[in-house]
């Protein structure tokens, strides 16, 4: 044996420990990531544009989810009938057993419902903020759900799927289209200042996409960790610090050339490192002047909604900087009492307190949008999980899971606007004319963006998954 080869010169020696450092640096980083599906081709882990299938009419999604499935009868979907019937059974159903157990009568809606804007559009006084929007809006009164359970429902409006582990629409939108601001997240969720959803995290997971194209959560009251530099370190040393890794991590791509899983962690971290410098001027919203805080409702002294106010301003500002996917959540499962819309046991107490919240901060949002322009490019979405009973459950005064039919709206790029689509029955109990599942909301959403859903898939366990599953169809009658 030649013993001179295993004789390391210093400069081999170097060279090696500096290939070392790097996999003990990425190596920390990635220990708690989970391996990620593999990446077509497509450059998709880049975190830039990436263009749609087709021209779209809209590049921004702002997704305002209530949580806890708000009462479509005391709210959009107005029922003259539901008046007339009131305290008498459901025709057909009489002795109607929901989620909860039996339910009673029919129960008329508890605020009174008036005309709004120049479409006369009928619309509760619990929402009157919203309700002036009427011409800007486009109702879809037959939305149906698979699940009558809040958790599930929530999957499946969020992803199509009523199990966990899948993708959420803003992921399949980060993964198809990018981001346009490269020192901001392309898909931001931003939590009800009381707490999550009941499906939490799964309402904006990249399920079995890649890392790289989940929600990043917060909110104007939770901003994200670990922005500021550590006690004790200058911005010198923590310039330094980040050249130094970013060397490291060139060296280790250039050892792996190709791994598109080692690329979409990189990426990320690099996000997260201009994050630090990004973040804090987007979510300063100090800098807003009093009349907008005022349009929103950001001045109210109940915190609750100056609270959601805040997020709803937060919303704004990320969709002005060219965040792609926005998803705001309006009500919380947490201790502590209903802190969300699920209302069975005393809906009219329990919807005074999440009506006033909601209301003039969704308003402002979209009148703000539209003031500044942004409209004509974002896609505003209003969901919920599911609807509820036309009658109280009995000896409550709630009205129980209905996801037989309810009502979402959409607003700005691409929406006919002062319209109404679908139906349910004359007691808002199921719907029956044009019938509308959450493939077709998704398919519609992403038509909306300039995505054919039925193109937009990735391979997965042998399967070419869809957010729409194998089902859904674009509602061209909602298209401007």
């Amino acid at each position: 044996m030649n013993r001179s080869s295993q004789i390391t010169d210093r400069r081999r020696f170097l060279s090696r420990t500096v290939d070392g450092l790097a996999s003990i640096a990425l190596a920390s980083l990635l220990a708690d990531e989970s391996p990620a599906a593999e990446l077509p081709p497509s450059d998709s882990e880049k975190g830039t544009t990436r263009r749609p299938h087709f021209q779209p009419k809209a590049k921004n999604v702002v997704v305002i989810f209530c949580s806890g499935a708000i009462s479509q009868v005391d709210t959009f979907d107005y029922k003259p009938e539901l008046v007339r019937w009131d305290g008498k059974p459901l025709p057909g159903n009489e002795k109607l057993v929901s989620f909860q157990g039996p339910n009673g009568n029919l129960t008329r809606p508890l605020w009174k419902f008036r005309p709004r804007g120049e479409c006369g559009k009928m619309v509760s006084d619990l929402l009157p903020a919203i309700g002036s929007l009427a011409d800007d809006l486009c109702f879809l009164h037959s939305l149906t759900n698979t699940s009558n359970t809040h958790g599930p429902a929530e999957n499946v409006m969020n992803t199509g799927f009523a199990f966990d582990g899948f993708p959420s629409m803003g992921a399949w939108i980060n993964f198809a289209l990018g981001t346009e601001n490269s020192d901001l997240p392309a898909f931001v969720a931003i939590e009800d200042p009381r707490g999550n959803p009941q499906s939490g995290p799964n309402n904006w997971a990249s399920g079995f996409l890649p890392a790289a194209f989940q929600g990043t959560p917060f909110s104007s009251t939770k901003p994200i960790g670990y922005l500021n530099r550590p006690s004790g370190v200058s911005a010198t040393a923590d310039r330094a610090a980040r050249q130094t890794l970013q060397f490291l991590e060139r060296r280790h791509a250039d050892r792996f050339p190709g791994d598109p899983q080692l690329e979409a962690r990189i990426a990320s971290y690099q996000l997260a490192a201009r994050m630090q410098l990004s973040v804090p001027e987007a979510v300063d919203l100090a800098s807003e002047p009093v009349h907008i805080q005022r349009l929103y409702g950001a001045d109210s002294p109940n915190e609750h909604k100056a609270s959601f106010a805040r997020n709803c301003i937060l919303a704004r500002r990320l969709i002005e900087r060219g965040v792609r996917f926005v998803q705001l959540f309006n009500g919380a499962y947490a201790s502590g009492g209903r802190l969300n819309w699920d209302g069975h046991s005393d809906l009219k107490r329990q919807y005074d307190v999440h009506g006033e919240i909601l209301d003039q901060p969704v308003a402002g949002l979209i009148r703000d949008l539209k003031q500044r322009g942004l409209l004509d490019q974002t896609l505003v979405v209003f969901a919920t999980e599911f609807g509820r009973m036309p009658m109280f459950q009995q000896g409550t005064y709630g009205r129980d899971h209905n996801p037989q039919g309810f009502t979402c709206w959409l607003a700005g790029a691409g929406v006919r606007r002062g319209t109404s689509y679908g139906a349910t029955d004359p007691f808002g109990f199921q719907a029956t004319e044009n019938v509308v599942t959450p493939p077709d909301f998704h398919a519609t959403i992403l038509h909306l963006l300039g995505l054919d859903h039925e193109r937009l898939t990735f391979y997965h366990n042998g399967i070419e998954r869809r957010l729409t599953n194998v089902e859904g169809h674009v509602i061209d009658d909602v298209l401007a």
